[in-house]
């Protein structure tokens, strides 16, 4: 009962929200319709995700509530009642109009910015596992780069950012350089580790049957600590994301970052909270996704 007292009142919601954006306010804003088609969208999503697992429907109805009443606090203390800065506070109107204008620069700036973050984080992923299974398994080099490992995991790659952005030819090749170390060392750094912490028991019988170094790497700790990476995906993905956009407020000349941080400097707000909005849509679909990859790569485990 609890679960459709909530649902109804999310719809409640809705239905206000529509109401009041139709209203005259305090302040001049763009025509409503591209923001009609968001709120069309995202009330979508929701029946989209109720019908197919209906067990969900108190948390995704919770959630509609507070994305809903969010929306109209939004709304009325900046439309229809002024109250915030007329300029650092745009109005929801404004800011999802920008989604049509610019939807040709923000689908380019998107696609830049996957390019720039898948190539790099699968370029950090495969050079973190495959020095790790090595290093894990080989005790002296094992001896050797663990400590080193553990000093510069820590470290952010922000901090080389100015040397790096020196040393490299362009803005890009610099920004796919700190993004790489940001997600190498961290994952060369946990494939060490895994590999120690694996069950003595299973490197013992692999040990007996005389399996040559490379064997014993692809054919047993690969498969071992494969999972944990899969795992660890969404914190892999999360720091990407964050060394992204700072890796594209460097010097950029596209990106989501470059994006934000161009608009930021012309006092374009507007965009500026556009942009934002499209950062967390990508990251909210790259968590989806790496939810279904995980399912299918790590069965065992679900």
């Amino acid at each position: 009962m609890h679960r459709k007292r909530t649902a109804i009142l999310s719809h409640i919601l809705l239905v206000v929200l529509c109401i009041l954006i139709r209203l005259p306010g305090e302040k001049e804003v763009q025509q409503p319709y591209a923001m009609y088609c968001a709120i069309a969208v995202m009330e979508c999503l929701y029946l989209i995700r109720i019908t197919r697992h209906r067990e969900q429907l108190r948390a995704a109805s919770d959630l509609m509530v507070l994305l809903w009443g969010f929306l109209i606090l939004w709304e009325c203390t900046v439309t229809k009642l002024a109250l915030m800065h007329p300029v650092l506070v745009p109005a929801p109107e404004n800011v999802f109009q920008v989604f049509a204008d610019d939807r040709k620069v923000i689908a380019a700036g998107v696609f830049s910015s996957l390019r720039l973050f898948l190539g790099s984080m699968i370029a950090g992923l495969a050079a973190g596992m495959a020095a790790g299974l090595i290093c894990g398994w080989i005790r002296r080099l094992r001896d050797i780069f663990h400590p080193i490992a553990s000093v510069l995991a820590p470290i952010p790659p922000t901090v080389f950012a100015p040397y790096v952005v020196a040393l490299m030819p362009t803005f890009r090749s610099a920004s796919a350089v700190v993004l790489m170390l940001g997600i190498f060392w961290p994952t060369f750094l946990g494939m060490i580790v895994r590999i120690d912490g694996m069950d003595k028991g299973i490197m013992d019988s692999a040990r007996a049957m005389n399996l040559s170094n490379a064997s014993m790497i692809l054919e047993v700790l690969f498969p071992y600590a494969f999972a944990g990476v899969v795992g660890s995906l969404k914190v892999t993905f999360t720091t990407g994301i964050m060394l992204l956009t700072f890796a594209e407020m460097m010097g950029a000349t596209s990106g989501m970052g470059y994006y934000i941080v161009n608009y930021n400097t012309y006092g374009n707000y507007t965009k500026v909270v556009a942009g934002i909005i499209v950062v967390g849509i990508v990251v909210t679909v790259f968590n989806k996704c790496i939810d279904v990859l995980q399912k299918k790569l790590i069965v065992w485990e679900m």
